[in-house]
């Protein structure tokens, strides 16, 4: 069994997970028959990791949203998906190990999907680049998206990156022109898209594979202009005051979907998507197949009639005077 990770928030839990495996190896090195105790050990884990998740800040839940053992994209789509075949190269330079994507079969529906990939290891998190797209990795996106517009197949995204690469090779390349050009292709697409933010959605790594019909997002991941540690860097020059700028910066599923910028908050398992990943696959499942349903049977003039509209509200407030 692999070894669990916990946050600093979370140990005392993994004290108590340290003793309940501490039980465990007596149990299976003697005779004593100590389940009982284990049992109550391990109900009292749970109820205390429900306590702690009950009331998180913004900042731990952008740790819980980095966690190492976090469902990533292609874990999602080979508990969601069938008959995926991925597809590769932007037909310009290069490909993007950062970006997967390629032809699948949501419930028996052809699709195109497409999302970012961090790494479990070291040598994976160089070769996908810690899951920051480069210009190329954007272009890729793209062309799959045309692709599944050519076919008329809707096209599902996953976000799920600290934001695009700032390297001096991207920027060469036309980092923000590759950006600005997602967004603007996207929000002319012909068929239904469908994005959920499963962990980070940094800045606009995130914003480049997000303009969508339906944008959902995971109860414990963040989506933001800007990371709390760079935002903190910009106000107070330290990044020591990440806590604080991810509190101002509003970047929690309940507070976006308060704000009226994601439409569906997926709840996860006790504990995060990492702690039971089958579960989270069923339940990101079915809130893809609601959201399908609504948008899956609307023509391409309404579909960009009603992103049109959609990105139109966002940023809408009320003036109020104050009473004399």
């Amino acid at each position: 069994m692999a070894k669990k990770s916990f946050l600093d928030f979370e140990q005392p839990v993994a004290e108590l997970e340290a003793k309940i495996e501490e039980l465990r190896y007596v149990q299976s090195e003697s005779a004593v028959d100590i389940t009982l105790e284990i049992d109550q050990l391990s109900k009292k884990s749970q109820q205390l990791t429900k306590d702690i998740y009950s009331d998180l800040t913004p900042w731990q839940v952008t740790k819980i949203s980095r966690h190492p053992e976090r469902p990533y994209t292609l874990d999602y789509i080979h508990g969601i998906f069938t008959d995926f075949v991925e597809m590769h190269g932007d037909r310009h330079f290069a490909d993007d190990l950062s970006i997967v994507g390629g032809l699948a079969r949501f419930n028996g529906q052809a699709c195109m999907v497409i999302g970012q990939q961090k790494g479990r290891d070291t040598k994976e998190r160089t070769l996908r680049n810690f899951g920051m797209s480069k210009p190329e990795g954007y272009r890729k996106a793209l062309r799959l998206m045309k692709t599944a517009e050519k076919f008329k197949l809707p096209v599902f995204t996953f976000v799920d990156t600290p934001g695009a690469y700032p390297g001096i090779d991207a920027e060469e390349r036309g980092q923000s022109e590759a950006i600005g050009r997602n967004i603007f292709e996207m929000a002319q697409l012909e068929v239904p898209i469908i994005t959920t933010i499963i962990g980070e959605g940094g800045s606009g790594g995130a914003l480049a594979i997000s303009v969508a019909d339906q944008v959902l997002m995971l109860q414990y991941s963040v989506y933001s202009v800007i990371s709390p540690e760079g935002c903190a860097s910009i106000l107070w020059k330290s990044s020591e005051k990440a806590e604080v700028a991810a509190d101002a910066l509003g970047i929690t599923a309940h507070r976006l979907k308060a704000l009226g910028l994601v439409d569906k908050i997926v709840t996860e398992p006790v504990g995060g998507a990492h702690r039971d990943t089958e579960q989270m696959v069923a339940f990101l499942k079915r809130a893809l197949g609601d959201a399908w349903r609504q948008v899956g049977d609307l023509k391409p003039k309404e579909l960009i009639e009603r992103r049109y509209e959609r990105l139109n509200s966002y940023g809408q407030f009320t003036d109020t005077k104050v009473s004399k």
